[in-house]
């Protein structure tokens, strides 16, 4: 089993920055694949970024590259969801997920563990 939890979100302005955390307990982090997924308001929760067990293979949903940015420290278990250059579209409560041995890094489907998740508003 693993654990995550995230934090991080809350309120911002319109061309603001966050930056998301994951902290994973349980097994050996540096094992898992970890992404970052997001669900807005009315509609189905979208991949957002994942990065590999290493670190150097990462992930983007098309739209998110320049913007956000993923990274991991497995020596704190913890992985990292900065984003800058807030939109309000980017208004969501945003997930942190582990996979084991995930396929395609992009879909949800994939992965094996779940926070609850963090809620990030952007105000305009």
């Amino acid at each position: 089993q693993v654990q995550l939890v995230e934090s991080g979100g809350g309120l911002v302005q319109a061309g603001g920055s966050l930056r998301l955390s994951c902290a994973a307990s349980g097994r050996t982090f540096s094992d898992y694949t970890m992404g970052w997924f997001r669900r807005a308001p009315g509609k189905e929760r979208e991949f957002v970024a994942a990065i590999g067990w290493s670190g150097r293979s990462t992930y983007y949903a098309d739209s998110k590259k320049e913007r956000f940015t993923i990274s991991r420290d497995n020596a704190k278990n913890t992985v990292y969801l900065q984003m800058n250059t807030l939109k309000p579209e980017d208004t969501a409560v945003y997930y942190c997920a582990a996979s084991s041995s995930v396929v395609d890094p992009m879909a949800e489907h994939g992965y094996d563990y779940w926070g609850q998740g963090t809620q990030v508003t952007v105000s305009s």
